[in-house]
């Protein structure tokens, strides 16, 4: 049932790939296209009041530069001004990874910046609200927050309902996968779009895996819906076309899909555009 992993991004995008069909997605909007870096440089007309500014701008170089696989570096918005910390952001952009994480405390929103690898977080709710920057491949506090600690799937139960066929199947090779993997091993794939499952079996596995804590789209490769499912290490990932049409559905049983996240050639990438504007404007 479950394909090897392949880091080829699926084909077939483009309208009337497709039937056309519900996709259900009202938890966040669909992105409407692929984005790509585009240098942008701020325009800066006190460079003594910019200072602030660029060494915070410096620090997130150095810590890009001296990235680890792993590693989380945190840097706190909180202490600039207003106008340093606009500067930072028009420096930054938005990139084509954005993580909505519910947690009880309130909503934790996270977009990644133009420079993969850096990651703008705005956590809490009310007055609690703290913004700060993440240098890492994916946000450790993401993670953290992606599953519930205790999550039982009924695979008996799924097996006498009406329609159901190919559900009980997957559910227990989801479930054996969860529970023996470990961190840093290869990914499990189970590409639901080749295999014979009935609408039937989809509401099963949707209702028994859940709803984890972390919604992520990307724009990497087309557009890109993952979602935490309760189960430990379970994601669902989605690919759809520009017409929002499904064209790839799987389940991936990984620490994190690597579609959400910065590769390590990346983070060195995105080091060295900060230096070429942090020369430019500085």
């Amino acid at each position: 049932m479950a394909l090897p992993y392949a880091t080829v991004p699926p084909l077939g995008y483009g309208p009337g790939s497709q039937p056309d069909g519900e996709d259900g997605l009202a938890y966040m909007s669909m992105p409407s296209g692929m984005r790509t870096y585009e240098a942008h440089l701020p325009e800066i007309e006190d460079a003594e009041r910019a200072g602030p500014a660029i060494a915070f701008l410096t620090a997130i170089e150095q810590a890009l530069a001296h990235a680890q696989p792993g590693e989380t570096t945190v840097l706190a918005l909180d202490g600039l001004e207003a106008d340093a910390q606009a500067l930072v952001n028009e420096t930054l952009g938005e990139g084509e990874v954005s993580v909505l994480v519910e947690t009880p405390a309130g909503r934790i929103e996270i977009q990644e910046a133009t420079l993969a690898g850096v990651w703008r977080v705005r956590g809490g709710a009310g007055t609690s609200a703290r913004e700060r920057i993440e240098i890492a491949a994916f946000p450790r506090g993401a993670l953290l927050r992606a599953f519930p600690r205790e999550w039982s799937v009924d695979v008996d139960g799924a097996a006498r309902l009406p329609g159901v066929v190919n559900a009980p199947a997957l559910l227990a090779e989801i479930l054996h996968k969860s529970r023996e993997r470990r961190t840093g091993d290869l990914p499990h794939v189970i590409n639901l779009t080749l295999l014979p499952v009935t609408p039937e079996d989809i509401a099963a596995l949707e209702a028994r895996l859940g709803q984890g804590g972390v919604v992520i789209l990307s724009r990497g490769y087309g557009n890109c819906r993952i979602d935490a499912t309760a189960l430990r290490d379970v994601w669902r990932v989605r690919y759809f076309n520009s017409s929002d049409a499904l064209i790839l559905d799987t389940i991936e049983i990984v620490d994190i899909p690597a579609v959400a996240c910065a590769a390590p050639e990346d983070l060195a990438d995105s080091a060295a555009r900060l230096v070429d504007i942090l020369e430019t404007v500085g």
